[in-house]
């Protein structure tokens, strides 16, 4: 019986074809010179990164952007979605759990529920949460200072960003389909990883059919 669900197979491939630099990343050319430039200024001064926004069509590449920063910048990544952060509890958790330098990538981010994203003004701003502890008159406020982490936010909706939010982010990229010629060298760069030419070699018209499926991105959307 057949079923959309991931298998560890299918993770395992998955995890071999994520770029693991620049160099590997094939396309977006002048998102990755932008990044570049502001990766080489913050180690230089040896500061945190300036959060990061990718904004796009889904499978454009935003997740292996974010690993790829943090590869560069020599720290951690924590990855979640904006539909998993439910409370500003969770927030906390994940921020506070974070070192110095470390990027939190979350997927989906216009996703994220109104209070948490209320919470997570102050972290971006000042590296600071504030949060209620207990009920009723017997409620306080507690505030927790972090250690300096760089947001990464990726989203398919940008319109349904609220502008408190966009506008804490100081770097905001948009992802644009993929032209043949780097879809060419994605396939090709994927085939070799995947050692498919050892059983059938990929011919021109093959190729061609794969490029037209996928519609101008490197992956078919999961939908």
């Amino acid at each position: 019986m057949l079923n959309g669900s991931k298998t560890d197979e299918d993770l395992s491939f998955e995890v071999n074809l994520r770029p693991r630099g620049f160099d590997e990343y094939v396309g977006q050319e002048q998102v990755k010179a932008n990044l570049k430039v502001a990766i080489t200024a913050a180690r230089a001064r040896r500061d945190v990164l300036d959060h990061i926004l990718f904004h796009g069509p889904p499978g454009l590449g935003k997740t292996s952007l974010a690993y790829i920063i943090a590869r560069e910048m020599g720290v951690n990544i924590k990855a979640t979605s904006g539909p998993v952060v439910e409370r500003p509890g969770d927030l906390a958790a994940l921020l506070t759990n974070l070192e110095e330098g470390d990027v939190l990538f979350i997927d989906e981010i216009h996703r994220l529920n109104h209070v948490v994203e209320e919470v997570l003004y102050p972290a971006m701003e000042d590296y600071q949460i504030d949060l209620m502890v207990g009920q009723g008159p017997a409620a306080r406020s507690i505030k927790l200072d972090l250690k300096r982490f760089t947001l990464i936010g990726a989203t398919t909706r940008s319109g349904l960003l609220t502008s408190p939010l966009r506008d804490r982010f100081g770097h905001i990229h948009r992802l644009d389909f993929y032209d043949t010629a780097a879809l060419t060298r994605i396939l090709k760069r994927s085939a070799a990883i995947l050692s498919v030419r050892r059983v059938s070699p990929i011919d021109c018209c093959a190729g061609c059919a794969i490029m037209l499926r996928s519609k101008g991105m490197e992956r078919s959307p999961s939908r």
